[in-house]
């Protein structure tokens, strides 16, 4: 120290800018080696004057900024050309001339809050909505030999999977237009659909049709979903016009007074009523749900996936196989700003049903569906809702703790469904209430499906629509080996006993087990409610022992074992079923069935 005093005033200055110059690149290179340098959406955006006019739109919109922030987005950006074309087709010369609303609602549509890369997509409803609150529907087209991905049928894909800081952006050669017309505006406005909208008029469901969507105390919206044939199909049925479809459907429901179809008894009325499904129903959702409700009292459709084709009311009844009516799919999935359309291809009437199975997988929750990421991703990573965050599971206790969708393999679909401490009191999960499917009126059998955990609850009550089944699950019993020599039963035996191997082919070391909890009366077509509920559990500790599967109700008639399932994440448009004929019996993992 000493020394350094006495050098000059110089030559000590000298050192010091030295010494802090040294230290500033220091810490230079130590902010440029944790900084990640990848830009962000609006960053890219103004970096390529080839998407000049969309950045505009989001400058004006305000959306620009938050669009550069953190987070996880997908982007579908017209290039300058589609937006030209669009200023084209509503006659404005410059953004500027287009309305703000009308900008911010195009921004809106054309961004989802989730990062959807291709391999995401199906031909379909894309999970995850746009900000504006609109599906968007992928697609595929071939122009001259060339195949493109579509977007709601209009806009090909000419770039994808462009990967920046807060999502990823797919290049498009069109804007996307909002759906500003209501279901009725939309079927009128389709002239291979004039006598179907004759049909609404005439029956005052073309008023009901118009109405604007509205939104209930729980946020669920007044959305429906119409199936409309057209004039072809109502001629190979035999109806050329109103009157022929008058004189077959609208009959007096008083003796003293004409026939009205006005009146919702009226079978005109109720023919129209049939047609129309309460909700949002795309056909991604009806590929994997087999029964809907309509707006007939009481009467639902039947859906059914085969190979590529929905069937609506495919059904074999008293041995025999009632065709149905195949959906048109290159025509269907058409958004309105109330609801979706879509389009058969057979006239088809109202089925007084008989119970028909329903196999409800619990993961089938819309907000686990929306984790794109994740959800029946055989590498998915297990994720969560606290109370409130399922709008159709609700449960006592924690607030807090959550109920986790987890992937595993050896379930029905991929998937499990996990309460985080299934457990009485305030520090777990309790009276885990599901809301199910739409089930028809009648008697069923009750099959609860569960992967082992000697940690598990091992005295769960099952409750369906409040009353108690007659069973107890017991979530730390093992299946059956049907291969042991010594203690291996038969299907037929195990069903006897109230226990089933419901995967095929059986594979010990899954540990899944299906147990029979009860026989019920369903009084309503309709959704009901099933519970679980745990007593004082002494073994149960631990956070996540507890992991279900499929919730299966059976007729009473029906054959109980099979179909059975195939294990592992679903491949989309192949049935997760196996029937008895269509099983490989035999060998040693499936001796006994």
């Amino acid at each position: 120290m000493k020394r350094l005093l006495r050098l000059t005033s110089l030559v000590r200055l000298t050192l010091v800018f030295f010494v802090a110059l040294v230290f500033q690149n220091c810490s230079q290179l130590e902010i440029k080696q944790s900084t990640d340098e990848t830009l962000n959406i609006t960053e890219y955006l103004r970096e390529n004057p080839d998407y000049s006019m969309f950045l505009e739109i989001l400058d004006l919109t305000h959306y620009a900024s938050f669009m550069n922030t953190y987070g996880t987005y997908t982007m579908f950006l017209p290039t300058n050309e589609a937006v030209k074309q669009y200023l084209k087709d509503v006659g404005a010369n410059s953004l500027k001339d287009v309305p703000l609303v009308d900008l911010q609602n195009i921004a809106k549509l054309h961004i989802l809050e989730a990062r959807i890369n291709t391999n995401l997509f199906t031909d379909g409803k894309i999970a995850t909505p746009s900000m504006y609150g609109q599906y968007l529907i992928t697609g595929a087209t071939t122009i001259d030999g060339v195949s493109s991905e579509t977007i709601n049928k209009t806009a090909r894909i000419v770039t994808s999977n462009v990967e920046l800081g807060n999502g990823v952006i797919h290049i498009i050669d069109k804007v996307l237009r909002v759906a500003d017309k209501t279901l009725a505006q939309t079927i009128e406005a389709d002239a291979n659909l004039s006598l179907f909208t004759e049909v609404l008029k005439a029956t005052g469901w073309y008023d009901k049709l118009n109405q604007p969507l509205t939104y209930d105390a729980n946020k669920v919206g007044s959305h429906l979903t119409v199936l409309a044939q057209t004039n072809e199909v109502f001629a190979k049925a035999g109806f050329n016009n109103l009157e022929d479809l008058k004189a077959r459907y609208s009959k007096p429901t008083d003796p003293l007074k004409p026939a009205d179809p006005m009146n919702p008894a009226d079978s005109l009325n109720l023919f129209v009523q049939y047609r129309v499904l309460p909700q949002l129903n795309y056909l991604a959702d009806m590929a994997t749900t087999p029964v809907f409700v309509t707006k007939a009292p009481l009467e639902v459709v039947s859906a059914k996936l085969l190979k590529d084709v929905i069937y609506l009311n495919r059904d074999v009844f008293n041995g025999v196989l009632e065709e149905g009516s195949p959906i048109l799919r290159q025509l269907s999935d058409v958004t309105a700003s109330n609801g979706v359309l879509h389009y058969v291809d057979v006239n088809f009437s109202i089925k007084k049903r008989l119970p028909s199975p329903v196999y409800f997988d619990l993961c089938d929750q819309p907000e686990m569906a929306a984790n794109v990421a994740n959800y029946r991703k055989s590498t998915g990573a297990s994720f969560g809702f606290p109370l409130g965050g399922l709008a159709n599971v609700t449960w006592t206790g924690s607030k807090t703790y959550t109920m986790d969708w987890n992937n595993y393999s050896g379930g029905v679909n991929g998937d499990l469904i996990r309460p985080f401490r299934f457990r009485t009191g305030p520090g777990g999960l309790n009276d885990i209430e599901f809301k199910t499917p739409v089930i028809i009126k009648g008697r069923y059998k009750i099959w609860v499906s569960f992967r082992q955990n000697a940690k598990a609850s091992n005295t769960t009550k099952v409750f369906f629509n409040g009353e108690q089944t007659s069973r107890i699950l017991n979530g730390r019993e093992y299946a059956n080996d049907p291969s042991n020599a010594t203690t291996g039963i038969t299907d037929r035996v195990y069903e006897s006993q109230g226990y089933k191997r419901y995967i095929f082919p059986y594979v010990k070391n899954d540990n899944v087990l299906s147990r029979l909890v009860g026989i019920v009366e369903v009084p309503t077509t309709g959704r009901h409610t099933i519970k679980f509920v745990t007593d004082v559990c002494p073994g149960c500790a631990g956070g996540d022992a507890d992991r279900w599967d499929l919730v299966e109700f059976r007729p009473v008639d029906m054959d109980q074992i099979w179909p059975k399932f195939k294990k592992g994440v679903p491949v989309p448009g192949v049935s997760n079923l196996v029937q008895r004929e269509d099983a490989k019996l035999g060998d040693n993992s499936n001796a006994g069935y």
